[in-house]
């Protein structure tokens, strides 16, 4: 994946905004869960920068936990992403509750989604804030679980792609010259890990993006998957339709392209881990999510009925049906 380090983009310098004060602020401990992830030294790079500005400033990692699982792109990743941050001053810790003890928020990392819920569980406790990195978990129903989970310890939380906040795609949305938005492709890389739904691992960069410029509000989708590509489109209640290509062989990029009534514009092709970890910190400030629940959940239902879709060959699926029957699954996972 591109990324923009550092982020040159005016749009985002904005919005650190002059409230937010190496100078003022009390200074925030932060926490690690999951070291195997590349996300992990970047990150902490953009935190522990001694003239780190708005919404970094007064935010240091000073705890991680490795974790891990048999997942070959967590294995084979974890003691190299550990020593990495190690090398850093992160002090390496062998459980979350000896994190929870050290630092006032909390970074959920692990690039296996199947543990996040089960890692949250321990967060959530402690009543610490957390982000939750993508995907927020290994199903659906743990997603939802997850929010539940939240809710009843009272803690605020939220997962994002970094992809949402592209600086040259979020302009695209409330733009003038584009006027009102008909309809969005995204396209993107697109690889599978055994063991979650297809779209879950890689797909979700591209489908964040189109739901950042969508909105919520997709009633059906439907899934064509091919050698080379992986295409999910769904129809959104207005009528608009709006889909995801995930690129499988070939020349792999970002983009995005806007269809509005005023002109067609194009985006999204570059990513920035400083626009997302911005957003964390001022999270971390605030206690706002800057991702609603609702548009989370949303955008895994869509994943989930993208899978559905396919082993019907192709049929339009109803996100209302895949989210009731998700519910349900939830309840037993909530104690």
């Amino acid at each position: 994946m591109k990324h923009i380090l550092p982020l040159a983009s005016a749009l985002f310098l904005s919005l650190a905004g002059s409230v937010f004060s190496q100078d003022t602020l009390k200074p925030l401990r932060a926490g690690i869960i999951g070291l195997d992830t590349s996300h992990v030294p970047a990150f902490t790079k953009l935190f522990n920068n001694p003239k780190a500005d708005g919404e970094l400033a007064g935010i240091k990692v000073v705890a991680g936990y490795p974790g891990g699982t048999d997942m070959p792109a967590s294995k084979d990743r974890v003691a190299k992403f550990t020593e990495q941050v190690r090398g850093m001053g992160v002090e390496i810790v062998d459980s979350i509750p000896k994190l929870l003890e050290k630092v006032d928020v909390v970074l959920i990392e692990s690039v296996d989604g199947r543990i996040h819920l089960k890692e949250a569980r321990e967060v959530f406790k402690s009543g610490k804030l957390v982000y939750i990195d993508k995907p927020i978990a290994g199903t659906l129903p743990e997603a939802i679980a997850l929010f539940e989970l939240a809710k009843k310890h009272n803690v605020k939380t939220w997962s994002s792609s970094s992809s949402r906040f592209s600086p040259d795609l979020v302009p695209l949305k409330g733009n003038a010259e584009v006027g009102d938005i008909l309809g969005v492709t995204t396209w993107g890389p697109c690889s599978y890990q055994s063991g979650t739904p297809d779209l879950f691992f890689y797909a979700i960069h591209g489908i964040e993006s189109l739901f950042m410029l969508m909105g919520t509000g997709c009633e059906t989708v439907s899934r064509t998957k091919g050698v080379a590509g992986d295409q999910a489109t769904g129809t959104w209640k207005d009528g608009r339709v709006g889909t995801y290509r995930g690129i499988v062989k070939g020349k792999a990029e970002f983009g995005a392209t806007v269809y509005g009534s005023k002109s067609i514009q194009q985006g999204g092709k570059t990513v920035s881990y400083e626009a997302l970890c911005r957003q964390i910190g001022k999270f971390f400030r605030t206690g706002e999510p800057p991702v609603s629940e609702a548009e989370t959940i949303e955008i895994f239902t869509f994943m989930e009925a993208a899978d559905e879709s396919l082993r019907q060959g192709g049929k339009p699926v109803a996100l209302a049906e895949v989210l009731a029957k998700a519910k349900e699954e939830a309840a037993k996972l909530v104690p």
